[in-house]
């Protein structure tokens, strides 16, 4: 797999991280351009990743040689392979593969970790999704297909809000893939609507001035959408199944429940809600997780760039403006104006539940899971049954989190025993990371230099900040009420001298060993002025590719108050000396940068989604094993088409699935001069999509 082609092109504008400016502002609002909400003096956990170079074992260098001598490992990374071919309409390739095609992909299947078998994609520009050799792939479904009864074809012409509210939202995320007892070959795809980009939605868009119906279309675009899906006996193809009883549609208008200690609060109390019991809608969903009680958890992220008009220091931590915001939502409904409806901006930035099997149910927001900008949800239980919820609050200089459940999870399905567990998160114990290093200050430069005991290690800390109980809850952080600990988690991590990270995004333990794996996806903002300087847990200042961390949780529980902690990726260029791949040999690895959304195949393997990749090509997804004599053998399964990021994988035995967020989102495109032709061909709107892949001969993926 060594890494011959050289970089390909320049990373999509100049913003932070690779991405587009319009990106920036539509997704987060500009957040990376904005001053750095954390202003505490907390000690920084930087870009302590890139230097572990030279832990390279013989046994290691001995897999390269392997790897080398196949020959066809290198030239499936020196060019997008032949397979993954698509048509010049930009439909993606589900035809069956040549006999050389095949052979070639068979002949390299049997290298590598079990599970990542495979000839690894190149490095590429290319307006499609790439796939590897051998593998085909669909469309499952996009942006605008109708999923309840009732609802149009899309006509992207004549979009109404009515319509928008049956058909699939935009900018898909984070994916979920249910069980359907008693239909054969049929699942339940749950999907999040992360956020809108008006300007490759509507024909002719004024920023300045959008219209009642633009804005009404786009807050019904935003949310879940629940739709059936139907495989291909003969393939791994999937097709939504429209109209099915279970299909539901979640947007920024439907009703939802407030849960849990900061229910009933002065804090959330607004003049549409005199309770603080009820909210309207959900915003900004990045990522989430499946709970073991069948339901989901779903993030809500950059939230604040939908409210205007604030003045509040608290607000400003968390990154909310005193203007207008992009999208003039305030001007149609004053509940995004802070100045009229100062706590209605209280309402967003929690984990949502959402009951997939129930089309009547109401979605519930949890409080005791805190609120910032949750990317992610991820859940394990503990010995005794009780849930434990990872989450990265995805700032520059922020933090991560868990919360420790009370109550025990009943098995079952009947009305109540949903009902308990529905119950879960509202009871329990809000924890966040504090991490040490074990090397000597003066070891860590910043320039990813590995220090002397060779790797960025160390321990660390669940620094509790406040327990909910059915009698009421308590604070353990001085100077802040217990519902304001929840209200304003930023700040109770800031009081306690949590570690500041590099943007913490997805957190997922894995199934296979229990450790748990932190994305961080770059902090250009690392050691840059007055800002916090490297340490080992971030080691690199002007991080700019990003790392992944490895923590233990003492004895191997998930309710411990300890762990121990690694850099298992540091991201970016294999040629770079600043980069460390888990100690497997560089020349070996494919090339990756700002990971993002990480899941886990059957095998233990750890995938990563990346957004806004620094090294010339498209954004992508990639394996990686995590165990035995191949840990930190890492290679690219995909990349997206032009503009996009992707998310929300879902790696099963026999299919991944990954949505393709946001693409042609470049500067300067439009509906009237798109910059992709993606998945329809020219002439077509361009439209975010849920992308399925498999082996072409049936057989598991990467074995």
């Amino acid at each position: 797999m060594r890494k011959l082609l050289p970089l390909i092109g320049t990373p999509s504008g100049s913003h932070p991280g690779g991405r587009s400016a319009m990106t920036c502002r539509f997704r987060c609002g500009d957040a990376c351009f904005h001053e750095v909400p954390n202003t505490s003096s907390n000690e920084y956990v930087g870009d302590v990743i890139a230097g572990a170079v030279g832990r390279r074992s013989m046994l290691r260098a001995a897999a390269v040689v392997t790897v080398a001598a196949a020959g066809a490992g290198a030239a499936g990374v020196v060019q997008a392979p032949r397979a993954a071919a698509v048509p010049a309409t930009g439909g993606p390739s589900t035809g069956a593969p040549s006999a050389a095609a095949a052979s070639d992909a068979a002949r390299r299947a049997h290298k590598g970790a079990r599970g990542l078998r495979f000839a690894p994609v190149a490095p590429n520009t290319t307006d499609a999704v790439t796939v590897p050799e051998g593998y085909r792939q669909n469309v499952v479904i996009r942006w605008g297909e109708p999923i309840l009864r009732g609802a149009p074809a899309f006509d992207p012409e004549k979009q109404t809000a009515k319509a928008q509210a049956g058909q699939f939202g935009y900018n898909c995320d984070f994916l979920a893939l249910l069980p359907l007892p008693g239909e054969r070959g049929r699942q339940l795809l749950v999907a999040n609507h992360e956020y809108t980009d008006e300007i490759l939605m509507f024909r002719g868009y004024d920023a300045a001035n959008p219209t009642r119906e633009q804005v009404e279309v786009a807050w019904a675009a935003h949310g879940l959408s629940a739709v059936v899906v139907e495989e291909d006996r003969g393939s791994g193809k999937l097709t939504a199944v429209t109209r099915h009883q279970l299909n539901r549609r979640v947007t920024a208008t439907t009703a939802f429940r407030l849960t849990g200690p900061v229910a009933g609060s002065e804090l959330v109390k607004t003049s549409a809600d005199p309770t603080g019991t009820k909210v309207l809608g959900t915003l900004n969903n990045c990522s989430g997780g499946v709970t073991p009680w069948g339901t989901t958890l779903h993030g809500e992220e950059n939230f604040n760039q939908y409210f205007a008009n604030s003045g509040r220091a608290t607000d400003k931590r968390y990154g909310i403006g005193t203007g207008a915001s992009e999208r003039k939502w305030e001007r149609f409904d004053k509940r995004f104006d802070v100045a009229r409806e100062p706590n209605e901006v209280h309402r967003f930035g929690y984990v949502v539940e959402f009951d997939p099997y129930d089309p009547a149910s109401t979605p519930r927001k949890h409080t005791a899971l805190g609120r910032f900008k949750h990317e992610a949800a991820t859940v394990r239980l503990t010995h005794d049954g009780r849930p434990v919820v990872y989450s990265g609050d995805d700032e520059r200089f922020d933090y991560f989190y868990k919360f420790v459940g009370s109550k025990r999870m009943k098995r079952g399905s009947s009305r109540a025993v949903r009902e308990h567990n529905l119950s879960l998160l509202d009871e329990g114990t809000l924890y966040v990371a504090k991490l040490t290093g074990d090397s000597p200050a003066l070891e860590i430069d910043g320039t990813g230099k590995l220090p002397k005991d060779g790797e960025f290690d160390g321990s660390g800390e669940w620094i509790p900040l406040a327990t909910a109980t059915a009698e009421g809850a308590v604070s353990h952080v001085d100077g802040m009420s217990a519902e304001e600990v929840f209200v304003f988690t930023r700040l109770a991590g800031d009081k306690v001298g949590a570690t500041k990270m590099d943007r913490p995004e997805d957190i997922e333990p894995n199934p296979v060993t229990g450790k748990v794996y932190v994305a961080l996806t770059n902090n250009t903002n690392r050691g840059v002025g007055s800002n916090a300087k490297a340490n080992e847990a971030n080691p690199r200042h002007a991080n700019k590719h990003g790392h992944v961390l490895e923590l233990t949780e003492r004895w191997n529980r998930p309710e411990s108050t300890r762990f121990a902690w690694s850099l298992f990726l540091v991201a970016g260029d294999p040629d770079d000396p600043a980069t460390y791949f888990a100690g497997f040999p560089k020349d070996a690895v494919s090339q990756i940068s700002c990971p993002d959304n990480v899941a886990f195949d059957p095998h233990g393997n750890l995938w990563i989604s990346t957004d806004g990749a620094q090294l010339g090509s498209h954004d992508g997804l990639f394996g990686v094993a995590t165990r035995g004599e191949r840990r930190g053998e890492l290679k690219q399964f995909l990349t997206v088409p032009k503009g996009a990021e992707t998310c929300g994988p879902i790696i099963q035995d026999r299919r991944v699935l990954v949505s393709v967020q946001h693409p042609g989102e470049i500067d300067g495109a439009s509906v009237e001069t798109p910059a992709s032709a993606w998945p329809d061909g020219p002439g077509t709107y361009v439209r975010p999509a849920v992308v399925a892949v498999w082996r072409a001969d049936g057989r598991d993926i990467g074995v």
